[in-house]
């Protein structure tokens, strides 16, 4: 029998080691094909949520933060670039961090209209890969109708408020929960991964997860 699992995947857009976690647990996935089929819905995790219109220099944002220096930081993203291209992703190169509250409207949409996971690929693809900006409008129109949107109703939905209130009452609910770092991984509302964990770690969680699960059936 199937094991049928729920993991709410608690990310931000500009977090590199979500995009890695990801590509990662979708590797995780596949090898579980047949196993275990897992629904994934993603929730809203902003890294930083004060972050102004226009976004700041990744450089001088990274050292603000979290001290690091330029070199540091170098050797950070070609880990991170050798990470990503391990499982699949494409690091490119990008310059600048941005708000991505938006986005994450324009995602909790897309989970009701059925294109989340779509759209999430998109959207890391867009600000990872091709560098753009994920706080902009018109890209975040774009990438909607890339994946199967409405574009008009995108546009309409970000110069409106709208699922605003949703989106800030499921971030405060996770941190409320203990989540301060993402990506955060938790599966059937219970079971918490964390990090941007190898594909083997995962598909070994995940087995152990839905056997307790089979066990309790």
């Amino acid at each position: 029998m199937t094991a049928q699992l729920k993991i709410d995947f608690v990310s931000d857009v500009s977090c590199p080691w979500c995009a890695i976690g990801l590509s990662s647990l979708e590797n995780a996935l596949s090898r579980l094909d047949g196993d275990i089929q897992a629904t994934l819905h993603f929730q809203p995790f902003e890294l930083n949520a004060r972050m102004p219109e226009g976004g700041q220099e990744i450089v001088e944002h990274l050292a603000e933060k979290y001290g690091s220096t330029p070199e540091q930081i170098a050797q950070t993203h070609e880990a991170i670039r050798a990470r990503g291209e391990g499982v699949g992703f494409t690091f490119g190169p990008r310059n600048r961090i941005y708000n991505t509250f938006d986005a994450h409207r324009l995602l909790h949409w897309a989970e009701l209209e059925g294109r989340q996971v779509e759209l999430k690929h998109a959207l890391f693809q867009a600000y990872f890969t091709d560098g753009e900006d994920p706080s902009s409008h018109d890209v975040l129109v774009r990438l909607a109708g890339k994946v199967g949107l409405d574009e008009a109703k995108a546009r309409e939905i970000l110069t409106s408020d709208a699922y605003a209130a949703e989106v800030r009452e499921r971030e405060q609910f996770y941190l409320d929960h203990g989540i301060s770092s993402v990506p955060a991984i938790i599966v059937n509302g219970r079971h918490l991964i964390q990090g941007g964990q190898p594909p083997e770690v995962f598909e070994r969680a995940l087995r152990q997860i839905a056997g307790t699960q089979a066990e309790q059936a």
